[in-house]
């Protein structure tokens, strides 16, 4: 794609909470698309709905942002030629341009009250008429104006949309867009607090930013007709539009709270990779039209392009977030891992402090087709970090018998004259025990397993007994035989 003017793309949430999934993907298509294009991604705080904003909520966004590898090149503590990237900083700017239109007679002030609006509503809900400002107060006269502004009445400015005109616009995606401006309500742009409506503050800054693509929800489609007449109405240049499908449900209802988590801070924290979130995402509405499924970031900012977004909703499928992180996951280095799992040791409450790089790779190595998140390696594979606590009572009452014990002595005391902690050694050790005790060799194995891990399955039990070492082993071998009655 050849661009006449620098790509330039934003990201513009709002701090009334964490990041949703959604937003997460409206910020990877702009980041992945300046990627592309060698251009900027700017991120932008737009909190002038004052009355939901929350605390904590931009550095959330950031962190999160952070976390998932998508870093921005102009926005708070970023600051590039146009700050300030946070819209409550921005107000004079706001009104400057609201008081332009009020001279062009392309907006005016309406003195309604809450009530009142609330009545003219539920009157045309009632006759099942559009809900649309009926223009009360479009046709005040100056003196009416002047007295109420000298009798301090709140009010707030309203856009004038054109009557019987056709707004029209191209969409990337959804290719050419009309709207009968009949439809189109006469939008609230500077509230009575003097704060501006997303409408008003969003435009203006797209402007005064030099946005050249705006990529955002399709809910936001509906909308774009009043963005447009206001870039018509100040003589602006419209940027590229591109609105992304609906993020669904599998029974294809929206994406919401009830039917799961939405927070991309949930899926963090329950230990998804962001290279398995970020590749996930990016399928949501994206497909390369090739069989490739698994992607890290720098494949997809190769092969994103905004004409392979599709118009339908995207199913957001958990399986195929699940399977993606197994795959992320077993594509890291045994070194790659070794810092995630000290994180999660130290999280799980366990001194990884006490286990060198050497002995984490053996467990790595040996838990890797098991495990589809990293806490896996502490919920499966505790026992290679600290003897079991607890055994499992369902292999006790299969594998436990009266002899147990003795022939576990036994055996620690064949495996004692081991010279080292190979594979092949412990092995070797327990045939010729059970041949000794003429017993099978899977009846010590069982009992072997369930001393030293507590529980009936995980890696093969001679490389369990490798990676803890002969005299870790025989020490839980012997604890167990002696002084628990499981």
């Amino acid at each position: 794609m050849n661009h006449s003017t620098p790509v330039r793309v934003r990201f513009a949430p709002s701090p009334t909470g964490y990041l949703h999934v959604g937003g997460l993907r409206t910020a990877l298509y702009n980041y992945l698309f300046a990627r592309k294009h060698h251009g900027t991604f700017v991120l932008r705080i737009e909190d002038t709905d004052r009355a939901r904003i929350v605390d904590g909520a931009v550095e959330n966004l950031i962190d999160t942002l952070h976390w998932a590898g998508l870093e921005y090149d102009e926005g708070p503590r970023k600051d590039g030629p146009f700050a300030p990237y946070v819209q409550s900083e921005r107000l004079s700017l706001y009104r400057d341009h609201v008081n332009q239109l009020l001279d062009n007679g392309h907006a005016y002030r309406c003195f309604c009250t809450s009530a009142r609006l609330d009545e003219m509503r539920k009157g045309q809900e009632k006759n099942g008429l559009p809900s649309k400002y009926d223009r009360r107060c479009l046709n005040l006269s100056r003196n009416e104006i002047e007295e109420k502004l000298a009798s301090k009445i709140p009010f707030v400015i309203r856009m004038k949309v054109p009557d019987s005109t056709t707004i029209s616009f191209h969409d990337v995606i959804r290719e050419d867009v009309e709207f009968s401006s009949s439809l189109v309500d006469d939008q609230v742009l500077l509230k009575s607090d003097g704060y501006p409506t997303y409408h008003l503050a969003n435009v203006v800054d797209d402007h005064a930013m030099q946005i050249s693509h705006v990529i955002r929800g399709e809910e936001w489609l509906s909308s774009t007709p009043k963005h447009v007449l206001l870039y018509n109405f100040f003589g602006w240049q419209i940027p590229t539009f591109a609105h992304l499908p609906l993020l669904l449900n599998p029974d294809r209802s929206k994406l919401s709270k009830r039917q799961g988590d939405v927070a991309v801070e949930d899926y963090r924290a329950k230990g998804y990779l962001k290279e398995a979130m970020i590749n996930f995402i990016a399928m949501l509405g994206w497909n390369p039209g090739t069989e490739q499924e698994l992607f890290s970031l720098e494949e997809l900012i190769e092969q994103f392009s905004l004409d392979r977004v599709i118009k339908a909703g995207a199913v957001f499928n958990l399986e195929k977030l699940n399977w993606l992180n197994f795959e992320h996951l077993r594509k890291k280095s045994s070194q790659e891992m070794i810092p995630l799992l000290r994180d999660e040791l130290s999280r799980s409450g366990i001194s990884d402090s006490d286990f060198k790089d050497e002995y984490l790779i053996k467990v790595i190595d040996a838990m890797r087709e098991r495990v589809s998140f990293v806490h896996d390696y502490i919920e499966q594979g505790r026992y290679f970090f600290e003897p079991p606590k607890a055994f499992d009572p369902e292999v006790v009452k299969k594998r436990w018998k009266t002899e147990t014990p003795s022939q576990l002595n036994i055996l620690a005391d064949e495996f004692s004259k081991l010279a080292g902690s190979a594979k092949e050694d412990f092995e070797s050790a327990l045939h010729r025990t059970a041949e000794a005790l003429k017993t099978g060799n899977g009846v010590l194995i069982h009992a072997v397993r369930l001393a030293v891990s507590g529980v009936g399955g995980g890696p093969g039990v001679f490389e369990i007994l490798s990676i803890l070492g002969r005299d870790e082993s025989i020490k839980r071998m012997k604890y167990v035989a002696e002084h628990i009655d499981i």
